[in-house]
């Protein structure tokens, strides 16, 4: 049950949340595009983020016994982001990338691609502290990002809804079943990995090819306006 002293407010303790997830969303696609401009492998293939819902955060609060005046220092993941990436090289990669930032400081890292969870889930967790500035200054917060393939993100958000019918009481058919699903995954995953090299030469192909059909086209239609011009 909602605390009526908090519900006032709850709106301006989630805004500095919400302000470092549209930052970070924005710096993480910036290093999507500096990799493009550098015609380079992408290890980024796209970004979403969310601030967790209040029902949500009250939810684990209580389960973890986590007093609201402690909620900034031990709920990691009030603010996360997710990272999806093609390969699972990639998704060391943008760890080691986010690493060396100097914006950020990682503090927490969890490899569940290594080390899967029994139910099959596979990813990589990272918890920063990532500083917001605000009219009263800067403030360190907590973000959790989760860096997954897209094979692993599909299982994942298929094991969730699962979950919230079951509320995590699987049906041991349904049990085997994801952890077979996960192991598929996987193994689709170690497969493009394999190939890799090939894939990630035919889609430099594909985008220099399409690059070159819009010069193409760009050039066509200025010439055209020329000649009406004329």
């Amino acid at each position: 049950m909602r605390d009526c002293k908090w519900e006032k407010t709850w709106e301006n303790i989630l805004a500095p949340y919400e302000q470092a997830v549209n930052e970070l969303k924005v710096k993480l696609r910036g290093i999507r595009k500096e990799f493009r401009e550098k015609n380079e492998h992408v290890p980024i293939e796209f970004v979403t983020g969310r601030v967790k819902p209040v029902d949500s955060i009250l939810a684990k609060a209580k389960l973890r016994n986590i007093s609201l005046e402690r909620l900034e220092n031990e709920m990691s993941d009030i603010a996360g982001l997710r990272i999806m990436c093609q390969f699972v090289e990639d998704i060391y990669e943008v760890v080691k990338i986010l690493r060396s930032r100097k914006d950020m400081n990682v503090i927490v890292e969890r490899d569940y691609i290594t080390n899967s969870k029994q139910s099959g889930y596979r990813s990589y967790h990272l918890v920063i502290e990532y500083p917001v500035q605000l009219v009263d200054g800067p403030r360190n917060l907590l973000v959790e990002i989760q860096i997954r393939t897209l094979a692993m993100n599909f299982w994942a958000t298929i094991e969730h809804s699962l979950n919230y019918k079951y509320q995590g009481d699987f049906p041991e058919e349904i049990s085997n079943r994801l952890i077979r699903a996960a192991e598929a995954a996987y193994r689709l995953d170690e497969e493009m990995s394999s190939i890799r090299e090939e894939i990630q030469e035919a889609q430099h192909l594909f985008s220099h090819g399409k690059k070159s059909e819009r010069t193409a086209d760009y050039s066509n239609d200025k010439a055209r306006r020329e000649q009406r011009d004329d």
